[in-house]
């Protein structure tokens, strides 16, 4: 991606998140940052694109003023961003601007960057809080504050046409690595094998990571493979097992996050077990009803529940996590969770599609004796539905 283009979407980010305070009834945002290549909030990929070194307040309000207060050094960058409506530059203390600022604005509300179940909208951190309580103190927008959760939710959720033609761009670029992945598996080969290939694809072309690339991928061959987020440990498949991969490529800021699974046929054999096939059918069939409950107005249980419950209901156990995801900048891109109403989701669960939403569908069964079969894929939230923005594996791949 290009400067100009990567400025051009924090101009869409900024635009669109007027527009989400407007519909919400917020009158200003405010992200309050300092040393940001030490701790970076979240949004800074979404409202700047780098790091800050000073203390720094970057405030949209409702009525379409986007404000930037930074350091001296980095005023010049800022404004290049074509992003803001006014850089202001400090040296010695942000207080004075900043306040001036609220004065003027004079906002009732103001939203800052805290959730108690979004990490992607936790970017204030307590001792930030806390300077932010002193400049505040004696002032009524001391106590104004209040948490900007939802807005950074739908902010990061609601995807523009950019993004989303760099989401495809990072799927694609997986999908290919998986169709060059296909003629290494073999009886023999390892889950370190796998990652080798993998990496070096990656490193060849310039692509990072959808995670931490000491288990991206995640590799399981065979039975006796962990399932999760388990490192490649060097197992080895046999005839007879099944080998599925969760993989995800960065390209130009975003990221895919797919599971594809192989059978590894013996010999004589031109078709994978029953036992294979049946488990097989019954996850592909659970995917696709929670993607047939994926809608705008749904809930993220719901939809959630009604993929748990096809599974169940085929004989298989319940899968032990959720169903989906956001994906985006990163693999976890914060908001709704597609989980189960259980205690570690928190609120998460209760968030509400939206049209824009891009999201990772997966579910998995273990076969015993012949290993653990994934369905991973990434869709698009659509005016009626959620539409494939990858290339859906509809049957076992057999090699």
């Amino acid at each position: 991606m290009t400067y100009l283009e990567a400025a051009r979407m924090v101009q869409e980010k900024t635009s669109q998140a007027v527009d989400l305070l407007q519909a919400q009834g917020l009158d200003l945002w405010l992200t309050f940052v300092r040393e940001t290549t030490q701790v970076k909030d979240p949004v800074l990929d979404l409202i700047l694109g780098f790091h800050l070194t000073w203390t720094s307040a970057l405030l949209v309000s409702r009525t379409g003023e986007r404000i930037a207060i930074v350091g001296r050094y980095d005023v010049a960058n800022v404004e290049r961003l074509g992003a803001y409506t006014q850089v202001l530059g400090y040296d010695q203390a942000l207080q004075p601007q900043l306040l001036e600022t609220l004065a003027r604005l004079d906002p009732r509300a103001i939203g800052v960057n805290m959730s108690e179940h979004d990490p992607a909208a936790d970017g204030l951190t307590h001792g930030m809080f806390q300077v932010l309580s002193k400049m505040l103190a004696g002032t009524p927008y001391a106590t104004r504050l209040v948490s900007a959760g939802q807005l950074i939710g739908e902010l990061r959720g609601r995807k523009t046409a950019s993004e989303l033609a760099l989401i495809r761009g990072a799927i694609a670029s997986t999908e290919a690595a998986f169709q060059e992945l296909t003629p290494l598996l073999r009886p023999g080969v390892s889950d370190i094998e796998v990652a080798d290939f993998l990496h070096g694809y990656a490193a060849e072309r310039g692509f990072g990571f959808a995670w931490e690339r000491e288990y991206c991928p995640v590799v399981t061959v065979g039975p006796g493979s962990a399932v999760g987020h388990a490192m490649p440990a060097g197992l080895r498949a046999d005839a007879g097992s099944l080998v599925q991969v969760d993989f995800g490529l960065a390209r130009e800021g975003f990221v895919a996050d797919l599971q594809r699974t192989w059978y590894l046929r013996r010999p004589g054999e031109t078709a994978a077990p029953e036992p294979v096939q049946r488990a097989w059918e019954a996850a592909h069939a659970a995917l696709e009803a929670g993607r047939a409950a994926l809608k705008p107005g749904a809930k993220g249980w719901e939809v959630d529940a009604a993929a748990r419950a096809t599974l169940v209901a085929a004989g298989y156990p319940e899968y032990l996590h959720a169903f989906g995801h956001h994906v985006g900048r990163t693999a976890h891109d914060g908001a709704t969770v597609l989980g189960p109403q259980w205690e570690r989701y928190g609120e998460s669960i209760n968030g509400v599609i939206q049209e824009g939403n891009v999201f990772a569908i997966e579910l998995g069964v273990s076969v015993p004796g012949y290993g653990y079969i994934g369905c991973e894929e990434n869709v698009v939230v659509t005016g009626s539905g959620a539409d494939y923005l990858s290339t859906p594996q509809e049957a076992l791949w057999l090699v």
